[in-house]
């Protein structure tokens, strides 16, 4: 596998078709302005964009970048499989990302149900269309989150080969939807018969992720925002516990790898991989929000409130040094950066203001990892 220095490739992308679930999301919206840039061909199915937590007055993330124009967008649910199945046979695409999932933990306690029909068999439909419906595939990149591993509370990170599992119904989907993508390139996709079937099927495990545009309720950064904006106190519920913090396009790029490599090594990728932060940045999440603090100003005020009604992991690391090996990905951006660049969105008047900065961050960061 090359492990040398990578960056998107502008000629790869430049046409490629490629489906996207999820894109009306806080990460869809982040990586549909990114595709766009490239000049790829963007088929997004979603939901409609939510406008849970969002300030009155303005508009979803994915409305204001205003991405319906420029892509073809087709409202629909992961649940309904011949509607996914639909698009995708009239899409016929090359690259399938799996953005859509309910993504969050202190909702999947209230709405365990929709959260595994949503995580779990929505990955099925998925990869079933993917198998029957789209003959010019050759990549599939499903995303999922650290928090599918077994939780042990350890301090070391959790490796690619650790125990899937999951205390909340959330985690605990993402565990299933791990495993769901194993059976499904065992037995479908499977490596070592690449040249009967042509699809390399990867997944990518990211940690928290923060950047502008992210107005969903339960997380901390929309969380002080709305806050701020009402002049009142932002409450930490759980000041001490530990995550991998990094901004959204630290493992887009991580999936925009794989989709890449599923073209050029295909049997190297195909398997789960971590996309987190270097250890200096695995922050508490109260010294997260005091570096977020020191971007918004002295009028911002928080407080640490310890809640423990639900359970919610403590410490939480990822070893991210396969990915640094054999993917040649490394986290780029430093806290400073991470917190200024989100500072930066929120703090924008306009949607002209914030619009021009998600497009200079993502021209930034592409230009930051050429040079890499």
């Amino acid at each position: 596998m090359n492990n040398s220095k990578f960056h998107s490739d502008f000629s790869f992308w430049q046409g490629r078709r490629v489906f996207v679930t999820g894109h009306t999301g806080f990460k869809g919206s982040w990586l549909t302005a990114w595709l766009l840039q490239m000049q790829a061909k963007v088929l997004g199915f979603a939901l409609p964009p939510s406008m849970a937590g969002v300030p009155e007055g303005r508009q979803s993330f994915f409305d204001e970048l205003g991405l319906a124009a420029h892509i073809d967008h087709v409202p629909g649910d992961v649940r309904d499989q011949s509607a996914l199945q639909q698009a995708m046979k009239v899409f016929d695409p090359e690259v399938v990302i799996h953005m859509a999932a309910q993504p969050l933990v202190r909702y999947s306690y209230a709405a365990p149900v929709e959260t595994y029909a949503t995580n779990v068999m929505g990955t099925v439909h998925l990869l079933e269309a993917c198998r029957t419906a789209a003959p010019s595939l050759r990549s599939v990149v499903v995303v999922s989150s650290d928090k599918c591993y077994e939780n042990r509370e350890q301090f070391w990170g959790y490796r690619e080969n650790d125990a899937m599992g999951g205390h909340d119904p959330y985690s605990n989907s993402k565990g299933c939807t791990e495993l769901v993508t194993a059976s499904y390139r065992s037995s479908y996709f499977p490596p070592d018969r690449l040249q009967e079937h042509g699809v390399a099927l990867s997944s990518g495990r990211a940690g928290n992720v923060i950047g502008g545009g992210d107005w969903s309720p339960d997380r901390i950064v929309p969380d002080a925002m709305r806050a701020f904006a009402e002049g009142g106190t932002l409450s930490l519920r759980h000041p001490g516990a530990l995550r991998p913090w990094q901004h959204v396009l630290e493992p887009l790029a991580g999936y925009l790898r794989l989709a890449e490599m599923g073209f050029s090594t295909p049997e190297a990728c195909a398997r789960g991989w971590n996309f987190g932060p270097a250890d200096e940045m695995n922050l508490s999440v109260e010294e997260m929000v005091s570096g977020f603090a020191d971007c918004l100003g002295p009028e911002f005020q928080w407080s640490s409130q310890p809640d423990g009604a639900l359970h919610e992991a403590t410490l939480l690391k990822l070893d991210c040094s396969a990915a640094r090996q054999l993917l040649g990905w490394q986290p780029l951006l430093d806290t400073g950066q991470m917190t200024a660049w989100t500072a930066e969105w929120y703090n924008g008047r306009t949607p002209e203001q914030r619009n021009a900065a998600v497009v200079r961050q993502i021209s930034e960061y592409r230009q930051l990892r050429a040079a890499a």
